[in-house]
């Protein structure tokens, strides 16, 4: 029942409100006026976002082709989220890719990087995979991520413990992937025997010595000399390594006629050329040559006994490839999850690596194109320092 009042010479009616009706009242408003503050949020959050990018409009030396830009950031599409890169690698693959060597040419203009460490910052409205806050890696390739801010669909990213360390997370996607994916592809490997490989100080090699110690496997590598030798043996005994080689000391070597150590039943080749016939003087009979990379850019020559005497088989490993085909298996949700577990409980470790502000990355390219083998580190941008 309302009761009438005069007011400003008008008859207005005062409600006497139910028990609860009021409390009730309250909460829809506040839930308005949250809805509301998240949507002013969010067009500042959009209004303040100017996003720094190395973009590339032609093919060529990245030194000269890379420019920094910045650009508005859009807000993300419904089924997109935007992130914040927090670090970017730069990859031989990266470099191929900018110089128009590689097999995937991108639309141009194009932003360099495949690989990153992000945090989510909003979300499109149909996303629920994720959630604001959370660290994630790439699950594509092509997304482009050398830059500060981006919005990624939110099925081309993978959701990271946040306990992973920068340079572990943002190069989990290409070199831990790939060493995986060798040792358990090709060759039926058991605990005691032997992997070889050569560019043994890369990314990737330093990888392969880490998942043969986790998984009981004798590894051996090759690597160029240089005056701080003994130092690199050092280090990659530390991750696992049980005998580093020289190239000279390949050669000579009686470590496997001697029976010190069983001959490889797999051998990784990332240098081509000479290095790799070195090799294969020493791959047990029936074993596999996998060739990932050709950093000699001399082709790999295969002796005729070889194939015919000791049946050794050769192939060819591209982790582009095999990510494109096995996108939704469980091999893939495995390999991951195996990674960050080994990562967790302090077993593997990411690569030797430079942090670089975005701000230098003309010398980060520079230094990452003089890598022929001595250096075994890697250059990683980082977007938070602008």
């Amino acid at each position: 029942m309302r009761s009438p009042r005069m007011q400003n010479n008008q008859m207005t009616f005062r409600r006497k409100w139910r028990p609860g009706e009021v409390s009730s009242l309250n909460q829809n408003n506040e839930a308005k006026n949250r809805m509301i503050c998240r949507v002013f949020q969010t067009a500042r959050r959009h209004m303040s976002v100017l996003a720094t990018r190395l973009v590339y409009s032609e093919f060529g030396e990245p030194a000269e082709v890379v420019k920094k830009v910045e650009e508005k950031l859009e807000s993300p599409q419904a089924n997109e989220v935007t992130v914040k890169i927090l670090a970017a690698p730069i990859n031989p693959a990266d470099i191929n890719t900018i110089q128009g060597k590689y097999p995937v040419k991108p639309p141009l203009p194009a932003i360099g990087g495949n690989e990153c460490l992000a945090e989510v910052t909003e979300l499109g409205a149909n996303v629920r995979n994720l959630a604001v806050g959370d660290r994630v890696i790439p699950s594509k390739t092509g997304i482009g991520t050398w830059c500060s801010h981006a919005n990624y669909p939110c099925n081309a990213l993978f959701r990271v413990p946040k306990s992973l360390g920068a340079v572990e997370a943002s190069t989990l996607t290409v070199n831990p992937t790939t060493a995986y994916r060798m040792l358990k592809d090709f060759a039926d490997l058991k605990p005691g025997d032997t992997v070889l490989q050569n560019g043994a100080n890369s990314a990737v090699g330093q990888a392969v010595f880490q998942l043969c110690r986790k998984w009981g496997l004798k590894s051996v590598g090759i690597v160029r000399n240089r005056p701080e030798i003994d130092d690199l043996r050092a280090f990659l005994r530390d991750l696992g390594a049980d005998w580093v080689l020289t190239e000279e000391e390949v050669r000579t070597t009686d470590l496997f006629k001697s029976g010190q150590v069983k001959k490889p039943k797999l051998a990784l080749n990332c240098v081509g050329g000479k290095s790799a016939l070195e090799m294969l003087r020493h791959v047990a009979d029936g074993g596999v040559v996998v060739t990932y990379g050709g950093m000699s850019r001399e082709p790999v020559t295969v002796p005729t006994g070889h194939l015919i005497f000791k049946d050794i088989s050769f192939r060819g490993f591209w982790m582009t490839r095999w990510t494109r085909d096995n996108q939704e298996t469980p091999e893939r949700e495995k390999m991951f999850r195996d990674l960050v577990e080994f990562i967790e409980e302090g077993s593997f470790r990411g690569p030797r690596a430079e942090i670089v502000p975005v701000q230098n990355y003309r010398d980060a390219l520079a230094n990452a194109m003089a890598f022929q083998g001595f250096i075994g580190q890697k250059f990683i941008l980082d977007f938070t320092q602008l």
